[in-house]
């Protein structure tokens, strides 16, 4: 591979995605950011994003389109754990000089530890554990809302919506809390319906902030549900230390805000991230500059 080469990393979210862009040294060249890049909810619309975020790369990095030719990619990827979507990704269409798929969880992973042992449990609009141990990965959880990722910030908007209409029906007391989210919809339990029809894991992760904020306020019913959501992270992070973890970091847009509601037998074994998930992307996508040099 020739010295020119450049290496991105990308951590692409059920929400939102983000790149960064470097030489063969380390130095910054460009970052971007761009929509979700879920690929189980569409391989094009997932690396429309990527595409997207890597112009914006270029653009800061002060390179031109044609530059795109010089860069190994990895992109670590929501939803490339299902082989069908992976494999999708794998084959797509692509500019870039090499590109590795992986999953954003096994990016944060390598960052969080700087590719030592250790386990990540994320908590944004999903949540997942995985772990690697001894040259094995382990992943527990995450295989998609609204069957799995329990605890997280979809989990947590949908539980939230699912007593908005028990209090309507008055199978539970109504409150401010479930006041205060019944008016999103007007009141309107029908508009409850028409909306979930075709929302999303984002879209009902956009309410997980308004159950934190009223269980700040200590709303008993808010303030229950962010426990039930922290036992299920609490459970993830069990079955990490049983395979090994020994070294747990707690990564995404919700965990600051459910870590002081994790059991502090788990909080015991926190520890802060070494670097985040676009750092890990960064050091796979130079593992693979380095074999295709080999090559």
């Amino acid at each position: 591979m020739e010295s020119t080469v450049l290496l991105m990393g990308v951590d692409g979210g059920g929400t939102a995605s983000r790149a960064r862009l470097t030489d063969l040294d380390g130095k910054v060249l460009g970052e971007g950011a761009a929509g979700p890049a879920n690929l189980r909810f569409g391989v094009e619309q997932s690396f429309g994003a990527v595409f997207h975020a890597t112009e914006q790369c270029l653009t800061a990095a002060g390179l031109a389109r044609a530059d795109v030719k010089r860069i190994v990619a990895c992109l670590a990827l929501a939803g490339a754990s299902e082989p069908t979507e992976c494999r999708a990704a794998r084959d797509h269409v692509h500019p870039y000089a090499k590109m590795l798929i992986t999953t954003d969880a096994h990016a944060a992973c390598i960052g969080a530890h700087d590719g030592q042992d250790g386990g990540v449990i994320i908590v944004g609009t999903g949540a997942i554990g995985f772990a690697q141990v001894t040259f094995e990965t382990h992943r527990c959880g995450g295989w998609g809302f609204p069957v799995s990722d329990e605890g997280s910030g979809a989990w947590l908007g949908c539980e939230a919506l699912r007593r908005v209409l028990w209090a309507h029906d008055q199978r539970i007391p109504s409150s401010e809390f479930l006041t205060k989210l019944f008016a999103e919809f007007q009141s309107d339990p029908h508009k409850i319906v028409h909306w979930m029809t075709s929302a999303r894991p984002r879209d009902f992760g956009k309410f997980a902030p308004l159950v934190f904020d009223y269980a700040a306020r200590s709303d008993p019913l808010a303030t229950a549900l962010v426990r039930l959501a922290a036992g299920h992270i609490d459970a993830l992070a069990i079955r990490l230390l049983d395979l090994g973890a020994l070294r747990l970091s707690l990564v995404g847009g919700l965990a600051e805000k459910i870590e002081p509601y994790l059991a502090p037998s788990v909080r015991q074994n926190l520890a802060p991230p070494l670097a985040d998930a676009v750092t890990g992307a960064l050091a796979l996508a130079r593992q693979e500059a380095a074999v295709s040099a080999k090559a």
